[in-house]
């Protein structure tokens, strides 16, 4: 398992995203800062939350193999550190969690007012039940 975190600037809060690779599936998931952390409230969020985070659902990736040579390393963690945002594949799992969330909301809410419907048509019931008892 493979696990990165990109922190970047996404006006006006500072965001950090945790991407997950397992078994060539990338999740992700989206947190958002505040004002800029530093490198040990960020290692201390890792440290607390990290097993609390609701990852996206995984979507199919490519996994890349470099050489193992030094320079490469080297170079490919300065353009990483160049590089703001997040990657398109990583956006698209943020999406279909978004996406996931918002069907869950809706079908929570469609339950709560069928249920608020079926409670106020059995009060209405029981007021017309009562009337009819000669009261």
């Amino acid at each position: 398992m493979e696990t990165k975190l990109t922190v970047y600037f996404d006006d006006p809060f500072w965001v950090g995203v945790f991407e997950r690779i397992e078994d060539g599936k990338l999740s992700v998931c989206k947190v958002t800062f505040g004002a800029e952390p530093k490198d040990y409230e960020v290692w201390a969020y890792i440290l607390e939350h990290y097993y609390e985070l609701e990852f996206s659902p995984a979507i199919e990736t490519g996994t890349r193999h470099t050489a193992d040579n030094p320079k490469r390393r080297q170079r490919n963690a300065r353009k990483q550190l160049e590089r703001t945002g997040v990657g398109t594949k990583s956006q698209q799992a943020l999406q279909k969690q978004l996406e996931q969330n918002k069907q869950e909301r809706k079908e929570k809410s469609r339950e709560q007012k069928l249920a608020e419907e079926e409670r106020l048509f059995a009060l209405k019931q029981q007021k017309k039940k009562e009337k009819h008892r000669g009261r």
